[in-house]
């Protein structure tokens, strides 16, 4: 039968039913000492690697979280660079225009379209150029749309721009019903009066600056206004010149990284920084799970494997406790088996003792009686004169029969009292089998329990010994006949063979023995009669009598049909 990992694991004494007199005599509390052992080690094991895993999964998670932020700021601070100097390299460019043309010379078309191609060739991003009187009326205009003699005094951003001298507005449709943004200079005349250089930029051009970050998955970024309406499209948060999902961020002059939470209970980190002399924010959103992704997957890995190995190291601990504590458990049983042993030998050389003197004692009362009895009868026969009464006869023949009926059970009492000392000799099986019914025979009597004995006339002797072969066959019997209900049948059959020796099989038809017990009756201790003062040693003595003279011991039982015991005997112990 193969052994399992589970029943390896499992400490013997969790399995075996011990008598009230075993655990009396046992020395330790071997489930307290299992357990507290288990206990401890696996405490003062798995305690110390739970609290690294967990510092480190806190001081790598702080880590990692810092590490975002950062990475995020400075994306957004190298955007903030491209996006300003975008803006501030083109107001430069209209700057140097003004100061370096006259007045008629920028309101002639002409000079106007050729200062625009220029723009366009060295800087590139500029869509159209118009001179703008201090009226507000566009006089000169050089670009795609037709805006010459528009009247801008009422436009906002005009406004801005004659109130501190240059403007970049926010992205607006104006005019011609399309986003767009400007930048105006305010130039000075000698006259007193002045005029306004304006320029439209492309949004595409403006677009690809943002759309050249390396962004991953699921991240955005794009430009809002103090209003929090977006300058630039977003993948997820809205349309050019609507309203932007995420809060307007504070004020800061510096670049920012922050964490918050949208309506729908997800997390993002955001970057964001206000781009100097103008409306803009430019923004930055990451959702967090896809950055701090990585890591979460070498924290699972780091947990199976602490998982893993929690498991192996608990596997180990028990396997190892389990070992020297059932090493402890046998030895323990050994002692206890040992001193029951030394018990019952000292138990059986009394009763043999004093089975030997009881027989001695009758046998010298029987002697006399059977001589005075045979005198009377000789008397009787001699003497005509009690010849005609035959009751007489009869009486003394039958206390002449009752003499030697004790003479048979003292001579028996004498032969297993010789028998209980170790010593090999030729033996005729049946005369054991016979001698040990012997002793059970008034009880079979008594129940009504037939007894069968089937042992073939050419049954050869074997050489073992006479002792501890009555032992053997005195208990399983008797284990039968405690198993077996008045009117119950015991069989006896010898099956001699030619080279594994003599097979005796003991069969009763009584109440049987549980699948789950069987393996266990040979096991010192297991006792299902412990209520009725049984030690569960008997069937465990007998076991060990049956290897030390050589032979083995098998059964076989169903509940309610019966128990079968096999003694295998060799010929030569």
């Amino acid at each position: 039968m193969k052994t399992s990992i589970f029943s390896k694991l499992t400490p013997h004494f969790l399995n075996y039913h011990s008598s009230s007199t075993s655990l009396k005599k046992q020395l330790f509390n071997l489930r307290r000492m299992w357990e507290i052992s288990i206990l401890l080690t696996s405490t003062v094991t798995i305690l110390p690697l739970i609290l690294l895993t967990i510092i480190n999964y806190n001081i790598t998670q702080k880590s990692t979280e810092s590490e975002i932020l950062l990475m995020t700021s400075r994306v957004v601070s190298n955007a903030k660079s491209s996006v300003s100097f975008f803006l501030t390299e083109r107001k430069t460019a209209l700057d140097f225009i003004i100061h370096d043309y006259k007045f008629n010379d920028l309101n002639d078309h002409k000079q106007l379209v050729r200062i625009l191609k220029h723009l366009k060739m060295g800087f590139g991003g500029f869509i159209d150029l118009g001179i703008i009187g201090a009226n507000g009326i566009q006089t000169t205009y050089a670009g795609e749309y037709n805006l010459q003699g528009k009247n801008y005094s009422n436009q906002e951003w005009f406004k801005k721009v004659l109130k501190h001298g240059n403007y970049i507005s926010d992205v607006f449709p104006g005019f011609r019903n399309r986003p767009h943004l400007i930048i105006a200079v305010k130039h000075a005349l000698p006259d007193s009066s002045f005029y306004v250089l304006r320029a439209t930029l492309d949004m595409d051009i403006y677009n690809k600056l943002l759309s050249r970050l390396k962004l991953h998955g699921k991240s955005d970024a794009f430009i809002i206004n103090h209003a929090g309406i977006l300058q630039t499209p977003s993948h997820q948060h809205g349309s050019v010149l609507q309203k932007a999902s995420i809060p307007v961020p504070k004020y800061s002059n510096k670049t920012e990284a922050i964490e918050f939470v949208n309506k729908e209970n997800k997390s993002f980190v955001m970057g964001y920084a206000y781009i100097p002399d103008t409306n803009f924010i430019l923004i930055i959103v990451k959702q967090k799970n896809e950055l701090i992704k990585p890591w979460q997957n070498t924290q699972s890995t780091l947990i199976w494997v602490l998982v893993i190995s929690i498991t192996v190291i608990l596997l180990v601990i028990l396997g190892l406790t389990t070992y020297f504590t059932n090493s402890l458990y046998t030895a323990d049983q050994k002692r206890v088996m040992a001193m029951h042993r030394i018990e019952f030998d000292s138990k059986m050389a009394s009763i043999g003792r004093l089975a030997a003197g009881v027989a001695h004692e009758i046998n010298n009362p029987l002697a006399i009686i059977n001589e005075k009895a045979g005198l009377i009868k000789d008397t009787f026969i001699f003497k005509h004169q009690y010849t005609d009464d035959p009751k007489l006869i009869t009486l003394v023949d039958s206390v002449i029969s009752s003499v030697t009926r004790c003479g048979a059970i003292t001579k028996r009492l004498l032969n297993f009292s010789r028998d209980l000392d170790a010593s090999l000799q030729l033996i005729e099986i049946k005369n054991v089998i016979r001698d040990v019914l012997g002793f059970l025979n008034k009880e079979a009597e008594y129940r009504n329990i037939t007894v069968s004995i089937n042992i073939p006339d050419n049954t050869p002797q074997i050489k073992s010994d006479r002792g501890k072969l009555q032992q053997i066959f005195l208990n399983i019997i008797n284990n039968a006949f405690a198993a077996l209900d008045d009117g119950g049948s015991l069989d006896i059959n010898v099956i001699p063979k030619k080279k594994q020796g003599i097979t005796v099989i003991i069969t009763d038809n009584g109440c049987g023995i549980a699948e789950e017990d069987l393996k266990l009756i040979f096991e010192p201790f297991f006792t299902k009669k412990a209520k009725r003062g049984g030690t569960g040693l008997g069937l465990s003595i007998t076991y060990g009598l049956a290897k030390e003279i050589g032979g083995f011991i098998e059964v076989q039982s169903k509940i309610g049909e019966g128990t079968s015991f096999t003694i295998t005997l060799p010929y030569n112990t």
